[in-house]
C-alpha cells in the first residue's frame, strides 16, 4: 500500500555540496533508501535559494517530511521554504504549523554542524537507521529580522528582510568569518580548514564596534564588541562551539558576546571554542533569552549571518517561534543535547 503524500519523504538534494561529490553520493543513498523501504521523492537544486523554492512548493502540495541532502546551507534553505509555505497559508486564512513538519538531514555536504547537537554522525547509513526507527524530537526555530528605518517617523525601526534559523547566527567577527568562508568557497576553496583559516585571518584583522544588546526587552550589554553569537544548536564552523551549552528544545536562545580582548587573550581563549568551555573563560559574556535585539551605536551596522548565510546588517532582532519542528535525533548518542518531549 502506497503512503499518502504527507507520509512520504521529500528529499531536496544539493548536488554541489561536499565539494561537488554529493550528486554521486546521493545515487548510492537513494538506492539504500529504496532497499530499506523508505518512500522518498527527490528534487535536485540548481542554484542558490533554489532549495527554498522547492521546499516551499512541496509543502504547499502537502509534503510534511523533508530530507535535506547536503550540508548546513541546504538545511537552512529547506527550513526557510517550509516557513514560507506556512506564511503563505496564513495569508490565505489557512492553518499550517511547524509542528506538522519533520526535518531530517542526509549529511552528504562538507559542512554538517547542526546535526551534531542531535547526536547524528556524518554517516548516511546511520541516518537511514534512524529514519527507519522514526527517531524524532522537537526543536526550537528562531525568526531573524533585519530592522530598517521606517522612512516616515524619524528614529523608528520597522521589520525588513528576515530569515529562519535552525542552528546558530551572529554579527561582527562571527559573520565576517562566514563571509570569508563563503567567498573562498566561491573561488574554489574546499575543506573544513576553511573555517579555521578564516577565523585566524579575522582574529588578526579584528575589528570592534559599539552595540547595545537587549534580551527580552532589557539591556544585557552595551559597549565595544568584537563578536556576538546567538544559537539554538551548539556547533558551527566545522565544530566550533560558540554557544556550547545551548539546548535545542528549551524555548530559549543562548547568546555569547566577545568584548575587545588582547591578542594574548585570543590565543588563550581561542582553543576553548573547540572543547565546550568558551563561556567559562572569564572574558565572555553569555546568557539565555527568548528574544534578542542587537543595535549598532556607531554608524553603519556590522553584517549578520544566519546558519552561515549573510542576511543583512545590524540592527537585527532574533526571536524564538512559539511552535517547534520535528527533527531527526539520536537518543542513544552521548553527544546530543537534552531533549524533553511533551
Amino acid at each position: 500500500m502506497m503512503n499518502s503524500i504527507g507520509e512520504k519523504w521529500f528529499a531536496v538534494v544539493n548536488p554541489h555540496a561536499g565539494s561537488g561529490k554529493a550528486g554521486l553520493e546521493w545515487e548510492r543513498v537513494e538506492k539504500l533508501l529504496r532497499a530499506h523501504g523508505i518512500d522518498c521523492i527527490t528534487s535536485g537544486t540548481g542554484c542558490s535559494r533554489h532549495a527554498t523554492e522547492i521546499a516551499c512548493r512541496a509543502a504547499e502540495e502537502g509534503y510534511r517530511r523533508f530530507l535535506a541532502a547536503g550540508g548546513d546551507g541546504t538545511v537552512h534553505e529547506v527550513l526557510c521554504g517550509i516557513a514560507g509555505a506556512i506564511g503563505n497559508a496564513s495569508l490565505r486564512g489557512e492553518s499550517m504549523s511547524l509542528r506538522e513538519f519533520t526535518l531530517a538531514v542526509m549529511p552528504i555536504g562538507s559542512g554538517n554542524d547542526w546535526i551534531r547537537s542531535h547526536g547524528i554522525r556524518h554517516d548516511p547509513d546511520e541516518v537511514i537507521r534512524l529514519l527507519e526507527k522514526e527517531s524524532f524530537a522537537l526543536q526550537d526555530i528562531a525568526k531573524v529580522t533585519v530592522l530598517e528605518p521606517s522612512g516616515k517617523v524619524s528614529g523608528t525601526l520597522i521589520p525588513g528582510p528576515y530569515s529562519y534559523m535552525v542552528n546558530i547566527g551572529g554579527a561582527g567577527l562571527d559573520a565576517r568569518v562566514c563571509e570569508r568562508v563563503n567567498w573562498q568557497k566561491s573561488r574554489g576553496g574546499k575543506g573544513r580548514m576553511l573555517y579555521v583559516k578564516s577565523l585566524i585571518y579575522n582574529l588578526i584583522h579584528r575589528r570592534v564596534s559599539d552595540v547595545r544588546i537587549e534580551c527580552d526587552g532589557k539591556v544585557a550589554y552595551e559597549g565595544k564588541c568584537m563578536s556576538v553569537a546567538f544559537g539554538i544548536g551548539r556547533y558551527s564552523g566545522g565544530g566550533l562551539r560558540q554557544t556550547p551549552d545551548a539546548v535545542t528544545d528549551d524555548g530559549l536562545l543562548d547568546y555569547t558576546v566577545v568584548p575587545p580582548v588582547s591578542l594574548a587573550d585570543i590565543f588563550r581563549v581561542g582553543p576553548r571554542l573547540f572543547n565546550g568551555t568558551f563561556t567559562r573563560s572569564g572574558i565572555i559574556i553569555s546568557g539565555r533569552c527568548r528574544s534578542l535585539t542587537v543595535f549598532p551605536l556607531d554608524g553603519d551596522g556590522d553584517i549578520v549571518e544566519v546558519d552561515g548565510e549573510i542576511i543583512g546588517t545590524l540592527p537585527v532582532k532574533v526571536e524564538i517561534l512559539p511552535s517547534q519542528i520535528n527533527v531527526l535525533h539520536d537518543y542513544g548518542s552521548t553527544h546530543s543535547a537534552r531533549i524533553d518531549i511533551d
